[in-house]
């Protein structure tokens, strides 16, 4: 991988996980900051994500949307920076990657916009997430007592599940149950965590400034 690895981003998004899993890479990478509103929807960026959301990145003639699968191409992409397991052993890394991308983020979203699944079986089976609360129970014992959700090592999986932990904790989105701050306290204090907090509060307080 060279240094045409393009991060389109905003500081204040989900481009945040991204910007996280590009400092664990430590490989070179240029960022192009998109506005919200229409320079996100404008033609030229919808090109690449014809979503007008950010984040993207660009891997020569690659385009990657959608933080799981940008975090799942980095870690192909990037073998050396370990954030992947061996292909034998991914069962787990899949499991809980994609289960915070689909599960969680579904409903995560569905309690903040108040849209709640009837209590009834047939209805429940149509959810894919059942309940926010089986949703919850399953995220704790995923993380309890453990480091890593997917083998002896932290992985891109950890970054996903720490991030969106930490992330609905501070907007009380999650709730700040014990386990789930001691895993998100833990791997945010990684230093390529901190790295890329400090890039995009940076880049905030230049926007602020501006």
């Amino acid at each position: 991988m060279t240094d045409d690895l393009v991060f389109y981003t905003s500081p204040m998004s989900r481009g945040r996980i991204v910007r996280w899993m590009l400092e664990e890479v430590g490989r070179p990478y240029r960022t192009e900051l998109v506005g919200f509103g229409p320079a996100m929807k404008a033609e030229a960026y919808r090109a690449i994500n014809p979503m007008g959301k950010v984040p993207a990145l660009t891997h020569g003639a690659t385009v990657v949307t959608e933080c799981a699968a940008i975090l799942a191409y980095l870690a192909d992409a990037c073998p050396e920076a370990g954030l992947a397991p061996e292909p034998a052993a991914r069962g787990a890394y899949y499991r809980w990657l994609f289960f915070c991308a689909g599960p969680v983020e579904a409903a995560v979203t569905n309690k903040v916009l108040g849209v709640t699944v009837p209590d009834d079986p047939r209805m429940r089976g149509m959810v894919g997430y059942g309940s926010l609360e089986a949703v919850l129970d399953t995220l704790e014992g995923a993380v309890s007592d453990r480091k890593f959700v997917a083998g002896e090592r932290f992985s891109a999986a950890d970054l996903y599940l720490a991030s969106h932990l930490g992330w609905g904790m501070q907007f009380g989105t999650l709730p700040r149950r014990p386990a789930f701050e001691a895993y998100a306290d833990r791997h945010a204090a990684r230093p390529a965590a901190v790295r890329a907090r400090e890039i995009d509060d940076g880049l905030l307080a230049q926007q602020a400034a501006s």
